[in-house]
């Protein structure tokens, strides 16, 4: 198993009194896409501000690729790539100057190097085609993975990138979402953040849930899901018979409430686990009514992300 690519171990910020970032502890494994969601103020560009070295934190460890960004500050820059939200791009320059200039800036060799890998990243992002336009003349997806590929240019093994598809339309968050997913096939590691939840849970093979500088849950999406969601879970029960019997059967059972009939289906909220829910099942078929299909409806991440907002975590 490889080391890890990122590894953070009680991170705090401080704002003079505001905790920004209160005491989280991460690892992020090599060769992923992974997600850190929260609402604005949850803490998510303080913690990238700190991987990348641009603010040092009050307290905590942060290991990048195996080096200490404190100790070996230089060393983790130059396997690791920043894109904040809303990056600038200049309007007076073409899309292969833009890119040249950056590769110059990182000493990628002879003008002829450079050419290629700017040929190279503008393929990887689908701009090629439009390698001689003006940056202005660019919509904001395409100025978005035109920054994407400025990210990619010294060939960074850790892409940190904050809120990338901030504002896309859905062809654009597709473009970028097939974009991440190739460079992450290649063995690059990406932290990508976004308020939107299930538009992380889309790319994302894990992700965790920060709100007011704490770290919520963390796992791949449904374990995320569930770890948010209320401790009642909205079940449904479909019948092939009456289903008033499987109303009046299940009213003032413990742990339901809020029965709801309409036509074969029964919907309520329980108050149980998995097996509390396996029981239920079980006493439902033993009392000889006829069950099609008993199943937990799942909560929309945004509401769950709401919820979470408002300070209203009921686990």
């Amino acid at each position: 198993m490889s080391d890890p690519a990122i590894e953070i171990k009680d991170l705090r910020v401080d704002y003079g009194d505001f905790v920004a970032v209160n005491d989280i502890s991460l690892t992020i494994p090599s060769g992923v896409i992974y997600g850190l969601v929260g609402p604005n103020g949850a803490g998510k560009t303080s913690t990238f501000k700190v991987l990348t070295t641009l603010m040092e934190p009050t307290y905590g460890e942060v290991n990048v690729a195996g080096f200490d960004i404190f100790e070996s500050a230089e060393e983790a820059r130059r396997v690791m790539a920043y894109m904040p939200d809303l990056a600038p791009v200049p309007s007076d320059l073409k899309l292969w100057e833009f890119l040249d200039f950056h590769a110059d800036t990182h000493r990628l060799g002879r003008a002829s190097d450079r050419r290629e890998r700017v040929d190279e990243c503008l393929k990887i992002v689908n701009l090629y085609e439009k390698r001689s336009a003006w940056c202005k003349e660019l919509s904001r997806g395409q100025t978005q993975r035109l920054v994407l590929a400025k990210t990619l240019l010294h060939r960074p093994k850790v892409l940190i990138l904050d809120e990338p598809a901030s504002g896309l339309d859905p062809l654009s968050r597709r473009e970028m979402r097939i974009a991440l997913q190739a460079l992450a096939a290649d063995g690059a590691t990406v932290v990508v953040s976004s308020h939107i939840l299930s538009e992380l849970a889309e790319m994302c093979s894990s992700l965790c849930v920060m709100n007011q500088g704490e770290l919520l849950a963390s796992g791949t999406a449904e374990e995320v899901r569930r770890a948010l969601g209320r401790a009642e879970r909205n079940l449904n029960v479909v019948t092939s018979g009456d289903s008033k019997k499987v109303e009046g059967w299940l009213e003032g059972r413990t742990g339901v409430s809020e029965l709801k009939a309409d036509g074969s289906r029964v919907g309520f909220q329980f108050l149980g686990g998995e097996e509390e829910q396996e029981r239920l099942l079980v006493e439902l078929v033993n009392a000889g009514l006829k069950i099609r299909s008993f199943e937990e409806e799942s909560s929309s991440f945004e509401e769950i992300l709401v919820r979470v907002a408002e300070g209203n975590r009921e686990v």
